[in-house]
């Protein structure tokens, strides 16, 4: 589709754009950052700001099972022809622009610039961008939002946005602009004073998720139920369908978010909430399927997701082991992704990613062993059948764990559900 890789720079991306008639001009956005819960952070604020009837783009990365998940407008995925037909303009764009000298884009800015495309041939009143990775360089960081978010920072993709939390700051607070708000959520200390500062020297208010008040008060099955303080009012009851500690986190990032576009004029009702939050629905992220057998997919391909995750488990299921299916890229801490997860974990299962990035698959295999002596974990290379022996080695009362790479959650996911 593009370049392979990464490759630092708005040049290309810029160059793209301009050789498109600039469409992403004129487009009211919030753009979302964060090492983890952009993703569930960018679905609450779409799906809330739909439910106060306004038209929303949404454009997110990676994809689970298709491209298609990509790119939505009011919940519904762009259609298979239209991405066909986009991508085929986008493409004579990119003639265009190598023929004036400039680089071939990479898949990631091909990507933007179609969401940025389509977004305005839907007419969407505002959409939510997510960051692919980092925030400086990034394919999204074009334009001037309506404010800027970053959820959370914590040490992934070292390689590239550096090896220390100030350095991985430094970069996600590069999508902050000259006075333009910026939300944050809750943050290391050494990552939260690089972020201030930078909001400092750009003349840009920041806003704490700290402030947002919600207090899980029951729950309704795997859905909690919620007491909010928003804009003024007090709702209980609230209905919240995403499960996990660390989605309330997420939810109040988001409404910090909200109170500040309100601020500016947006309007959005309490009973917006009530309507949205408790249908959301983030297929792999903490995403519980119920049996038999029961199944947990969870994409904490990070330590800081891996800790999260492990929280949540505990709460969720305190008192159940689990046998765990894993795979992992070769540019990923394993130790510190197993370590939260190996507690209650009876059995693991290690299975390769289909990446390039995952020669060294085997090495999860070499981690969980040193972490368990007396219970070496299993190799499987093929996913499915590492999903099938998996499940065949649960006992009663056991669930299954699949966690790691996008790319082995999406087959895993699509064996598991339909077998």
């Amino acid at each position: 589709m593009g370049a392979p890789g990464l490759q630092p720079g708005l040049e290309r991306i810029q160059a793209l754009l301009n050789e498109m008639g600039n469409p992403q001009q004129g487009l009211p956005y919030v753009h979302v950052a964060g090492t983890n819960g952009k993703g569930s952070t960018s679905l609450i604020l779409a799906r809330i700001l739909q439910e106060s009837g306004y038209r929303v783009g949404r454009f997110s990365s990676p994809h689970l099972h298709s491209y298609q998940e990509r790119f939505e407008v009011n919940g519904t995925p762009i259609e298979f022809s239209v991405l066909g037909t986009h991508l085929r303009e986008i493409g004579k764009a990119i003639a265009g622009m190598c023929g004036r000298g400039y680089e071939r884009p990479t898949e990631f800015e091909i990507l933007t610039a179609l969401a940025f495309l389509w977004f305005k041939e839907a007419m969407v009143d505002v959409a939510v961008l997510e960051v692919g990775m980092g925030g400086r360089y990034d394919a999204t960081n074009i334009g001037s939002p309506l404010v800027s978010i970053i959820t959370s920072i914590g040490l992934d993709h070292t390689e590239y946005l550096g090896h220390s939390l100030e350095e991985v700051a430094g970069n996600k607070a590069g999508i902050i602009k000259p006075a333009i708000p910026v939300v944050v959520g809750e943050l290391p200390p050494p990552a939260q004073r690089v972020v201030e500062q930078v909001a400092t020297d750009q003349c840009s208010p920041w806003f704490f998720s700290s402030s947002a008040r919600v207090l899980r008060t029951g729950s309704n099955g795997l859905t909690s139920l919620l007491s909010i303080d928003f804009a003024g009012q007090q709702l209980k009851g609230v209905p919240f369908s995403l499960t996990g500690d660390f989605q309330l986190e997420n939810l109040r990032t988001a409404l910090t978010a909200l109170k500040v576009l309100m601020a500016r004029g947006w309007q959005v009702p309490g009973e917006a909430l009530y309507k949205g939050l408790g249908t959301l629905y983030h297929p792999g992220r903490m995403e519980v399927v119920e049996g038999p057998p029961l199944v947990v997919l969870d994409v904490a391909h990070n330590p800081q997701g891996a800790e999260a995750l492990s929280h949540a488990l505990q709460n969720l299921f305190p008192d159940r082991q689990r046998v765990l299916l894993v795979g992992v890229l070769d540019d990923k801490d394993v130790k510190a992704i197993l370590a939260p997860l190996e507690a209650r974990s009876r059995l693991c299962i290690v299975t390769r990613p289909h990446s390039s990035r995952a020669r060294n698959w085997q090495r999860v295999k070499e981690a969980w062993d040193e972490l368990h002596l007396s219970n070496p974990a299993l190799l499987e290379e093929d996913i499915t059948r590492a999903a099938e022996l998996a499940r065949s080695k649960l006992r009663f009362d056991e669930y299954l764990l699949v966690t790691g790479s996008f790319y082995v959650l999406d087959t895993a996911r699509r064996y598991l559900m339909t077998t």
